[in-house]
């Protein structure tokens, strides 16, 4: 199961996992993007299944996904939560409902919701949960106004060591990847119109290119598979080198 596969790194991941062989449902909230997604994946003999629209800040909708995947799969095995939306806003500009609240249910929520109705299904024959946190979550960035960004994604990270913790008896998984700044359609928009962010970006990183949905396709193939049966707990830093100075 990969949420969030409408566009950059859940799009990426999906058909990065259809390619390895594996068995792909996906949603996406965006009916166009994740059907792209689809239609992509064909082209590529690789085929991924999709419900789209989909709206994962829905408790029924989010157990209607897992029931559509147990249905058409036979279990679960896997859960990528690559989806999330949220607003960037300096504090004083921040409108608690529109801004501030609205992140928190598209950076937390979803995860939540996704874990707690796939928990079952995982319980029945262990797995692996793959959540994102970001450099975010341990950094600011000058002229970025990610304060409700960095707060979710940070909850992700401390949500996501507790799963681990739940889950270890029933041989469940749980690890984040926390990328830096990815080119995707979400982030070509600041990155071409805010003055001076590319290089302020740029400048954190030690690796002097923008990271790309790929580079952090492979580590979530690593974590899906049987060669990260003793990795739990864990989180990955992919930043080109950002957070580690």
């Amino acid at each position: 199961m990969v949420t969030g596969i409408g566009a950059g790194i859940g799009r990426g991941i999906a058909l990065m996992f259809a390619q390895q062989g594996a068995r792909v449902l996906g949603c996406d909230i965006d009916a166009e993007g994740a059907q792209a997604t689809v239609e992509a994946a064909a082209a590529l003999g690789a085929p991924i299944e999709s419900l789209h629209p989909l709206n994962l800040t829905q408790p029924a909708e989010v157990q209607t996904l897992m029931g559509h995947a147990i249905e058409r799969l036979g279990g679960l095995d896997i859960l990528v939560n690559a989806a999330a939306f949220g607003a960037f806003e300096w504090l004083e500009a921040m409108d608690y409902e529109r801004h501030w609240r609205r992140t928190l249910t598209g950076e937390i929520d979803v995860v939540f919701l996704a874990c707690q109705a796939a928990w079952p299904h995982l319980k029945a024959r262990g797995g692996s949960v793959i959540n994102f946190a970001s450099a975010n979550a341990r950094m600011a960035l000058p002229r970025s106004a990610a304060l409700a960004h960095c707060a979710g994604k940070g909850a992700v990270l401390a949500m996501s060591r507790q799963l681990a913790m739940e889950g270890a008896p029933h041989g469940i998984r749980v690890n984040t990847i926390s990328p830096a700044l990815v080119e995707t359609a979400a982030t070509r928009q600041p990155l071409k119109d805010v003055p001076g962010f590319r290089e302020q970006v740029m400048e954190k990183f030690m690796l002097k290119r923008l990271g790309q949905p790929e580079d952090i396709g492979w580590l979530a193939v690593y974590l899906a598979s049987d060669e990260s049966s003793w990795v739990t707990g864990a989180d990955f830093n992919i930043d080109a080198g950002a957070t580690a100075w």
